[in-house]
C-alpha cells in the first residue's frame, strides 16, 4: 500500500528536499503541498493522505492549530508529523496535545524521516520508548486544558487495563510481551483493542491518557 503524504512548510526549499527524498522510496507517494495553515487544513479535504508533515511556525494559521481543526474537521484524520527546529521544547508537548502523532527535527537525516512517515503511517507515534516517560511526564506538568474521567477505562477489560499500564510506562510491545508473557502478536492485539475503545489515535495518546485518568502519576514506577 502506497503512504500518500502532504506536505506543510513556508519554505519552498524545505518542501522541495522532503519531497525529493520520500519521492526517492518505493511505497510513499507526496500527493500535496502546502505554505500555510490554512492550504495544510484543506489539502487532506483534495487528496486525502496518510500523514501530513506540518512546520510549526507558519504565516497566518500557525501548525499547531492548522493540526487542530484538521484532525476535527476531517473525517479521514490523517496522521499529523510535526517538523520543529527545536528538541522536546514547549512545540512538542503543543503538538501533543492538539492531537499530533510525533514530531521529527527538521535537520533530521533522510532515512530518520523516511522512517517516521513509516512509522506514523502505520499508527504508531513518534516517541521512543526511552524518551516516552520523559516526555509525557513533562507534558501532564502542564497546566491541563481538560481531564478525561477515570471512569472512560471501564470499557477495558482487565488484560487490556494491563497493556495500557505498561504503555504508559512507556514499554514496547516485545517489553510487554515479556512481561505478560505473551505474543508479541497478542500483544499487538491488545493495544489495538485499547485504541478502538477509547478512541485514540496512537499508543502516544494511549500513554497520555494513562496520566490524564490517573492510571499513572508523574514519578511514578
Amino acid at each position: 500500500m502506497t503512504i500518500r503524504v502532504v506536505i506543510a512548510d513556508d519554505q519552498r526549499l524545505v518542501r522541495a528536499g522532503f519531497r525529493k527524498i520520500l519521492e526517492a522510496e518505493r511505497g510513499i507517494e507526496v500527493v500535496g503541498e502546502a505554505d500555510d495553515g490554512l492550504q495544510a487544513i484543506e489539502q487532506p479535504h483534495q487528496h486525502h493522505p496518510d500523514v501530513v508533515l506540518m512546520d510549526i511556525r507558519m504565516p497566518g494559521v500557525d501548525g499547531l492549530e492548522a493540526t487542530r481543526r484538521l484532525l476535527r474537521e476531517n473525517r479521514d484524520r490523517p496522521r499529523v508529523l510535526i517538523l520543529t527546529t527545536f528538541d522536546l521544547d514547549e512545540y512538542v508537548y503543543e503538538s501533543l496535545h492538539a492531537g499530533a502523532s510525533g514530531f521529527l527535527l527538521k535537520d533530521a537525516p533522510p532515512a530518520e524521516l523516511v522512517g517516521a512517515v513509516r512509522l506514523v503511517a502505520g499508527g504508531d507515534g513518534l516517541l521512543a520508548p526511552s524518551i516516552t516517560r520523559k516526555v509525557i511526564e513533562e507534558f501532564v506538568r502542564r497546566p491541563p486544558r481538560s481531564t478525561k474521567p477515570p471512569d472512560s477505562l471501564n470499557v477495558l477489560t482487565p488484560r487490556e487495563l494491563e497493556v495500557l499500564t505498561l504503555l504508559g510506562r512507556g514499554l514496547s510491545n516485545s517489553q510487554i510481551a515479556d512481561e505478560l508473557v505473551v505474543s508479541d502478536a497478542t500483544v499487538k492485539t491488545h493495544v489495538a483493542r485499547v485504541l478502538m475503545k477509547l478512541n485514540l489515535p496512537d499508543r502516544v495518546h494511549a500513554v497520555i491518557h494513562t496520566y490524564e485518568t490517573g492510571l499513572i502519576e508523574p514519578g511514578s514506577q
